[in-house]
């Protein structure tokens, strides 16, 4: 589908769009994230796995846009070009879930940031907190409808804007660095304790638990694939999903490890949301705290826009697709798919309300966020296996088949790691939004006048509605909490 000339972006403007969805509230959470689950050691394996297994993914991002450029939709296409059209469904609806879920997790911690000044606010959950959320929702909700290309404009500056006080923080806690500090926390273990030495094992259990932590703040990475259909150059979509992605990865190494030279394991853990505010203050004094606060509220701000644009985006493309009901398609004078962008702040506008009887509603947020993009992006490196398996888009005797074909394996081993990883609990989770959510497929199927599952299709659906069913028995027994 082409685009006229005035809604086209640059490469630049891509790379800001997948800098600005994956820098954003994670980053600023990250030092006390880790600490509650692992030591300097368990850091640096958690970021070298999922920093490998997100390369490989932008890889298959890069691969496909070159192979199969008319699927302009982007993380959705792929998934229903390579296996038919409810898993087509489910991983734009999932996907456009995972985007709402982020836009909720960017809220609290605005809420929380300025809990720490004004405690009114509390945790990001509180009344008072939640409606001026609220208020937050509407307000970038007149912004977007105004345009797709002046949105992202405004997004590229906030890109910039919030790379500054990210930037300065590195610097800071560098020059900051005690060896001694970061040898007491190298092990993990019990916060504050140096008794794992040695044991793997817990190594290994440490890195467990910091993996979906991980996938959040790598989730954004496939912003210029979901925008292809605006890009100037086809070839830009690649390009900057691999470069967006290495600066991103190179940001979170470092404030998440030299974080561990400033303050004990213990304190790190204990730290208020956002954790990289009380790491500033420990180093510079009270103004620390403020400076990287005003840094997040400026970051968060370009993060939740990146993302009511994606969530939008998703809805709008699988509906001209033929895979959610035609309504959602349609846009205002502007380009916007203004029905899914009603639809989309109504539903983060019903996960607010839920944060407030949530135990940590943030955490819950940004777990929930990751178990709901990893089966997209599981069917995304699925298919780039499938394309480099039975040769299609590929020349009799192609040398670089072989190396997709053994990049997309490894970002599909990542990606169904990750979902079991995760655990149970998150997969179920995860399972009582799937379900009732098919519903809009069954719309758009019967819309269409066509029947709704397949053979094979028929199957999926059902053990989707038995774990589902699962899900809500253990949540109203209180054997699972949210």
């Amino acid at each position: 589908m082409s685009e006229s000339q005035d809604r086209q972006l640059s490469r630049g403007a891509l790379i800001a769009l997948v800098v600005g969805s994956m820098v954003g509230a994670g980053i600023f959470t990250l030092p006390a994230a880790f600490a509650r689950s692992t030591g300097a050691l368990g850091a640096l394996i958690a970021w070298a796995i999922a920093g490998s297994g997100m390369l490989m993914l932008a890889f298959v991002f890069q691969n496909l846009s070159r192979r199969k450029p008319e699927l302009d939709a982007g993380i959705y296409a792929y998934a229903k070009a390579g296996f038919g059209n409810y898993l087509g469904f489910s991983s734009a609806f999932g996907y456009w879930i995972a985007c709402c879920l982020a836009d909720v997790a960017c809220l609290i911690l605005i809420k929380a940031t300025l809990g720490q000044f004004w405690p009114v606010f509390g945790d990001g959950s509180t009344p008072l907190a939640i409606l001026s959320a609220s208020v937050i929702v509407w307000g970038v909700h007149m912004l977007v409808l105004r345009g797709v290309k002046e949105a992202a404009a405004l997004n590229t500056i906030a890109t910039v804007a919030k790379l500054v006080p990210i930037a300065i923080f590195v610097v800071v806690v560098i020059a900051g660095f005690k060896a001694d500090v970061f040898a007491l926390n190298f092990w993990g273990g019990e916060p504050g304790e140096s008794e794992a030495i040695g044991n793997w094992s817990s190594i290994a259990a440490q890195v467990r638990q910091t993996m979906l932590v991980t996938v959040f703040v790598f989730v954004g990475i496939e912003g210029a694939s979901v925008y292809s259909r605006y890009a100037k150059d086809r070839n830009d979509v690649g390009i900057a999903t691999v470069l967006g992605f290495i600066g991103v990865l190179c940001l979170l190494v470092l404030v998440t490890v030299f974080s561990y030279g400033i303050l004990l394991r213990s304190d790190l853990a204990a730290l208020a949301t956002p954790s990289m505010a009380g790491v500033m203050e420990a180093i510079v004094g009270p103004w620390g705290r403020v400076f990287v606060s005003i840094g997040l509220l400026i970051s968060i701000a370009g993060n939740y826009l990146s993302w009511s644009l994606l969530a939008a985006e998703v809805l709008n493309s699988a509906a001209k697709n033929d895979s959610m009901p035609k309504l959602l398609a349609r846009e205002n004078q502007n380009g916007v798919p203004f029905i899914a962008l009603w639809l989309t702040n109504w539903v983060i506008q019903l996960f607010l309300l839920v944060t407030w009887f949530a135990e940590q509603a943030f955490t819950v947020a940004l777990k929930m966020t990751s178990a709901m993009t990893l089966l997209p992006y599981l069917l995304v490196a699925a298919y780039g296996f499938k394309l480099a398996y039975r040769g299609d888009s590929y020349a009799a005797g192609e040398p670089g088949r072989r190396r997709d074909g053994l990049v997309a394996a490894l970002a599909s081993l990542y990606a169904a790691a990750m979902l079991i990883a995760g655990g149970a609990k998150f997969l179920l989770l995860a399972a009582l939004l799937y379900a009732p959510g098919t519903w809009l497929y069954f719309y758009a199927r019967r819309e269409q006048g066509l029947a709704v599952f397949s053979a094979a299709e028929k199957p999926l659906f059902g053990l989707l509605c038995l774990a589902s069913l699962v899900g809500l028995y253990a949540l109203l027994s209180g054997a699972m909490t949210i």
